[in-house]
């Protein structure tokens, strides 16, 4: 059988597999002072990803490699964003690793982990959709414990550990819906499903969830998600906590409407239950936090929650995936300028060491005000947009009570991040520096405020085009 292998389709993959060849073995033999060659490798990789996908996004959709991957709109934004996302935890990343022993490892971690996120939203096979579920976990688990500390070990394990149950749940799944369906590819279950015991196929999907619930932190194993946001390092943290939710959502949406689409089993009802605990617990988690990567940790949960409603549309509205795509991307940018501002003020780790602030960083105070009113989803910041239209879907698809819980938790999220903000833009005590907070928010990092602020500009911008972006990822 002649298989349709087009390795050019899948250029922005193998320039990553290639910077990160490159930057492993340059690293090994670069002096430690010289390390950050590897980083530009890195970022060279990621900048030429960046221009391969956009060119790819101007193409039809096509199949490749046997139909086991697929190239459409849908892996274009994932491409995109992921790529835009390796770069800035790139830059947040260059004040804490700079003249690391890790810094090599860090870069080319990175680059395998976004390798994975892009491969699994582009799966259309449960071999594939396992096999970079494992690439987009295993350097994710090196690089929480990258710095070797007690809270980043134990962290590592915590995610190891959850992340290594999910992975064998979700083989067992995809060997169960491989026994009922005779095949592994999604265009063969598709019409295979609908004829097969009902039983066998939802045990199936909810152990074949498992891994991608794990991977987006949704509930119920969403566990290990403040552990390790708090754990690990302040850029790794941004990168677990957003790059592998890129694709793993467009994984599960692409599962679900490609696999499952005549299937018995209510996937969407499913979907739509899961989103609604998810966005409700991570509120209620992150209410009264007092780490604020903590705060972030649990702020992400309830944005997977959200994103979730585009999912459980799926098949039902035609807004679903473009809300998807746009949402994702505004999510993406929002959430690494607020871990970009906690890591340019390293010392300041309660909402209270934050109080001064805009009196020292005027620039940096305005990026983290206008990334966590982003995340609560505020005009024009791109997630208040992504949100729009994702409610749109929802009630679109007949979850208007979804819709009208999402309204809700948004409305008290504005609680817990206000508990941030409002510190910010409080002085300082007039009794001098020592014993005050104005000590711990004493000096910034240079790269890791100029990250801030180009994701800061870019939520704002993304908002503000957002009808183009949206009718960019509709394109067939």
């Amino acid at each position: 059988m002649e298989m349709n292998e087009n390795p050019a389709a899948m250029l922005p993959e193998l320039l990553l597999v290639l910077g990160a060849v490159i930057g492993l073995l340059a690293g090994s033999w670069l002096p430690r002072t010289r390390q950050w060659v590897v980083r530009l490798v890195a970022v060279a990789a990621c900048l030429a990803g960046l221009v391969a996908a956009a060119v790819d996004l101007t193409r039809p959709a096509q199949e490749v490699f046997d139909g086991t991957y697929v190239v459409d709109a849908g892996l274009g934004a994932v491409r995109i964003v992921v790529l835009a996302s390796v770069l800035l935890v790139i830059g947040l990343s260059v004040d804490g690793f700079a003249g690391s022993p890790r810094e090599t490892e860090l870069y080319v971690l990175l680059l395998l982990g976004g390798l994975g996120a892009i491969t699994m939203a582009g799966a259309n096979d449960l071999l594939l959709l396992v096999a970079a579920y494992l690439l987009a976990s295993i350097p994710l688990y090196a690089l929480t414990g990258i710095a070797r500390t007690g809270s980043g070990t134990e962290a590592a394990m915590k995610y190891y550990l959850m992340g290594a149950l999910s992975g064998v749940t979700m083989l067992v799944g995809a060997t169960v819906l491989f026994g009922v369906g005779g095949s592994t590819q999604y265009a063969d279950l598709a019409p295979a499903l609908p004829g097969a015991p009902r039983a066998a196929v939802a045990v199936g999907l909810v152990a074949l969830l498992a891994g991608l619930l794990f991977k987006i932190g949704a509930v119920p194993l969403h566990f290990w998600v403040p552990d390790v946001v708090q754990g690990a390092t302040t850029a790794v943290a941004a990168f677990v906590s957003t790059v592998p939710k890129i694709g793993g959502l467009l994984a599960l949406h692409r599962l679900l409407t490609t696999a499952l689409p005549g299937s018995d089993v209510d996937w969407s009802a499913l979907v739509a239950v899961v989103a609604a605990v998810t966005m409700t617990l991570g509120n209620l988690g992150a209410f009264f936090q007092d780490d604020v990567r903590r705060l972030l940790g649990y702020s992400t949960i309830s944005q997977v929650g959200y994103l979730l409603m585009a999912v459980a549309a799926a098949g039902r509205s035609a807004l679903a995936l473009p809300a998807l795509g746009l949402y994702l991307a505004a999510y993406a940018v929002t959430n690494l300028g607020a871990f970009a501002v906690a890591a340019a003020l390293p010392h300041a780790r309660t909402p209270a060491d934050y109080r001064g602030a805009a009196t020292r960083h005027p620039w940096l105070a305005l990026s983290l005000a206008v990334c966590l009113f982003g995340l609560v989803g505020t005009p024009p910041t791109a997630v208040f947009f992504g949100k729009l239209v994702v409610f749109g879907a929802a009630v679109d698809a007949g979850l208007a009570w979804l819709a009208v819980l999402a309204v809700v938790n948004t409305v008290a999220s504005v609680f817990y991040y206000l508990r941030w903000i409002a510190p910010v833009f409080r002085r300082r005590p007039a009794g001098g520096e020592a014993g005050d907070s104005g000590t711990v928010v004493a000096g910034a990092g240079t790269w890791s405020t100029v990250s801030a602020h180009v994701a800061a500009v870019a939520s704002v911008l993304l908002g503000i085009t957002s009808g183009p972006v949206l009718a960019l990822v509709a394109l067939p």
